[in-house]
Formats: C-alpha cells, sequence, structure tokens
C-alpha cells in the first residue's frame, strides 16, 4: 500500500508526522511519500521535496514564487502516474493543494483531506470545488465537521492534531512568589513578525509599567526567526523602556507551559494555549484594503479557533465595512480570548487585558475556568489515530459514510460566561 502525503507549513508538517507515525504504527510496510518538511522525514516519509519552505501568504508573494508551486506539482503528478498510490492525503495549505488534489482525481486517486482549508469562515463558494475534488474530509472541528456534513461532503470527525502533543502540555501554577512570565507569539510566518511583533512589544512595555516584576519571553519557531526577532528588539529599546525581552527558539510548547499568560497572533497556537489552559490574547494587524475585504467575506464570528469552539453560532456573516475605524474597538466581551484584527496598534487594550489577569486572581481563574469547560469537550488527543484508520480504509477501497467512524466528541456550546 501507498499513501501519498503533503504539507506545506511547519505546522502541517508536524500534523503529517503525527500522521505518518500513526499509519506505519497499523501497517508498518506501507510506504508513505510526498511533499513535506523534516518531520515528516524524521518519520520515514519519503520526500519528493521541502514544500514547508514555500509557506508564504499574500497574493503577490504567491504570484512571485507560482514556478516554484508548478513544479512541484509537476514533480508530484510524475510520482502519481510512475508509482500510483492508493490515497493522496492533503494537510491545510488550501491554494497548491486545489492543484495537487486536481491532479490526483484525475489519475483516479482517492483524494483525503486533514485539517480542511476553513472556507466555512472565508471561502463558503467554495464548496462546490471541494465537492468535486475531495473525496472525504478528516474535520479537525466538531462545528466544522457539522458545516461539511450539512454541504454534502463525506466527513469524519477526528479532532485536532494539535491536542495530540499538547494533551500532557497542561501548565502547573507556578512556585508563590515568582515572577510571572508574559509570552509573546508572533507568529510561524516572517510577514507575520513583521506585521505584529512592534504591537505585542509595546503590550509588552505596557505589562511592564504596570507589573514591574514580570518577565517577558518572545518564542520564536526557529533559530533564523529568532535572529529577526531579536534584530527587531535591539531596534526599539527606547520602546521597551527598560523591559528585559529574551528570545527563545524552538521551545514553544515548554513556553505554554510555564506561562502566565500570552499574546499571539492569531493561528493555531490557541489551541495550544487552550490545552495549558494558559489566558491569553490574541492580535492580528491586517492592511486598510484587508481589513475591509476580509470584512465582506468572512463568515466566521472570531478569527480565533478557541473563541469560535466555544460560541453557540460561530459560523454565520460579519457585518462589512467600507471604511477602516479610526480607533480600534473593544474585544467582544463573550471571547474567551480577547482578539483584535485591527489596522492600527492595539497595544494598549491589550495590555489591559493582561495587567487584569496578573494583578486579579479572580480575573486569571474566570478565563482558566471556561478554557477548562471547552477543553473538556474538544480537547482529547488521539487525532492522528483516528485519521489513520480512516486513510487505511479509504486507501484499502472501503468508502466510509457521511460522517465516518465514530467519533468520541460531541457538540455542546461551552461558551461558560
Amino acid at each position: 500500500m501507498r499513501v501519498f502525503l503533503s504539507a506545506g507549513e511547519p505546522s502541517g508538517d508536524h500534523h503529517a508526522a503525527l500522521l505518518v507515525r500513526a499509519i506505519k504504527e497499523r501497517h508498518p510496510d506501507v510506504e508513505c511519500v510526498g511533499l513535506g518538511g523534516p518531520c515528516m522525514a524524521a518519520e520515514g516519509c519519503v520526500l519528493l521535496a521541502d514544500l514547508t519552505q514555500l509557506a508564504i501568504m499574500w497574493f503577490l508573494r504567491v504570484v512571485l514564487s507560482i514556478h516554484r508551486f508548478v513544479e512541484l506539482v509537476r514533480r508530484a503528478e510524475r510520482s502519481f502516474v510512475d508509482h500510483k498510490p492508493d490515497v493522496c492525503v492533503l494537510i491545510d495549505f488550501p491554494g497548491f493543494h486545489w492543484w495537487l488534489a486536481w491532479r490526483a482525481k484525475r489519475h483516479g486517486i482517492p483524494v483525503v483531506f486533514y485539517c480542511p482549508p476553513q472556507i466555512w469562515a472565508w471561502a463558503s463558494w467554495r464548496i462546490g470545488k471541494m465537492r468535486r475534488l475531495i473525496d472525504h474530509v478528516l474535520s479537525a472541528l466538531p462545528f466544522e465537521h457539522e458545516w461539511f456534513v450539512a454541504n454534502g461532503m463525506h466527513s469524519t470527525l477526528v479532532g485536532h492534531p494539535f491536542f495530540d502533543a499538547s494533551i500532557a502540555a497542561r501548565r502547573t501554577s507556578p512556585p508563590r512568589g515568582s515572577a510571572p512570565l508574559v509570552l509573546l507569539l508572533p507568529g510561524s510566518r516572517g510577514q507575520e513578525i513583521e506585521m505584529n511583533l512592534s504591537s505585542l512589544l509595546k503590550s509588552a512595555a505596557a505589562i511592564h509599567a504596570k507589573v514591574p516584576q514580570m518577565r517577558c519571553v518572545v518564542g520564536a519557531l526557529h533559530e533564523r526567526h529568532a535572529r529577526v526577532i531579536r534584530s527587531k528588539i535591539d531596534a526599539c529599546t527606547g520602546t521597551l523602556r527598560g523591559l528585559c525581552v529574551e528570545v527563545e527558539a524552538g521551545s514553544t510548547r515548554r513556553l505554554i507551559r510555564d506561562a502566565d499568560s500570552a499574546i499571539a497572533v492569531s493561528g493555531s497556537v490557541s489551541l495550544e494555549l487552550l490545552a495549558a489552559r494558559v489566558p491569553a490574547v490574541i492580535v492580528y494587524r491586517v492592511g486598510s484594503f484587508s481589513y475591509i475585504v476580509q470584512s465582506w467575506f468572512r463568515h466566521a464570528r472570531f478569527i480565533t479557533l478557541v473563541n469560535l469552539l466555544a460560541a453557540s453560532n460561530p459560523i454565520g456573516p460579519v457585518r462589512g465595512v467600507w471604511r477602516v475605524p479610526k480607533e480600534v474597538a473593544p474585544a467582544d466581551p463573550e471571547a474567551i480570548y480577547p482578539e483584535y484584527l485591527a489596522v492600527g496598534d492595539p497595544s494598549q487594550r491589550v495590555s489591559e487585558h493582561v495587567v487584569e489577569w496578573l494583578t486579579d486572581p479572580r480575573a486569571h481563574q474566570h478565563v482558566v475556568q471556561r478554557l477548562e469547560a471547552v477543553a473538556s469537550e474538544v480537547g482529547q488527543g488521539g487525532s492522528a489515530v483516528r485519521a489513520a484508520v480512516a486513510v487505511l480504509a479509504i486507501a484499502a477501497g472501503s468508502r466510509l459514510g457521511m460522517c465516518g467512524p465514530a467519533s468520541p466528541f460531541t457538540r455542546h456550546p461551552a461558551n461558560a460566561a
């Protein structure tokens, strides 16, 4: 049996590696090949190329790299012809993976999407494309699974793979009297760091002015990002007003476990913060044009996965705007993690939340209790195992039903106030 896997970002590489491991534990003779990164290679997947090197965003950057994506698609299609796989598994990274799915279907290969694109939030019109190109969805989130099934997709709710590795990452209380740790998580992409790091640092400086005993650490994905972050910190020492900011690379999971609170760029890292029950504020700065466009196309109440999991009605259109607000609006009080999708600098509002959590134990505990309620419903590990069972069944020729195998998850809104 041959399984082709493709993951285009560091997080997808990690999720795919867990899936490869789960597949091989059940069938050691299965040959796993594909496009991905070092995590997949470490688990024995034979890579045609390292796709994670092209984890980029924004239209212009994609256009400038289009020739590289085309070459990777051709290389994958040659593999489909020379050694036809029994199933093609795609992990996130939808722009590139639409191309790959079309070529797999052209060669009669069943296509499975693990951690599918969040078209329920941004591009619901693409459901027709998914029905044409994707045979089965392995959904990560309960409301996501319900949406795909309601829209005619074959879906299995397997849970989010972040919980496979993070389930044991729940933090323990720091020793009494120790300096509280505020963790800054500026994102896994270079342009996210460029857009958001200054706001995170300004927030930390404002917190330090109210809680001078705090420690501040920036968690970088790898040493290359760490060097960029250190250079930006050196360039704004005046803004930090005496705050010493440490930078650590490749230690995000440990830092989350030790943090008292966090300020993070929006992304799947919010699920790791949830698993560790760490109160956090979510930030994502965009340009004026992007802000207006997203307001007309977004179909999710929040941008943060944890807030969506806690909401009773997470999917629905957002009211569009024609101009950018002059000031950053307060966060929705129903959000567990206050979130700021903003053009302007949200650092003052961000710092107010963290100062409250660090100085008022009751406010901190209230957030932890709400996180506990959500995590108890959706924070189960075993996503990769359930996904492996479904992938192997499809590769063997089984057609899973609309809902797939039984899932341990239930869907009860966990928005405890």
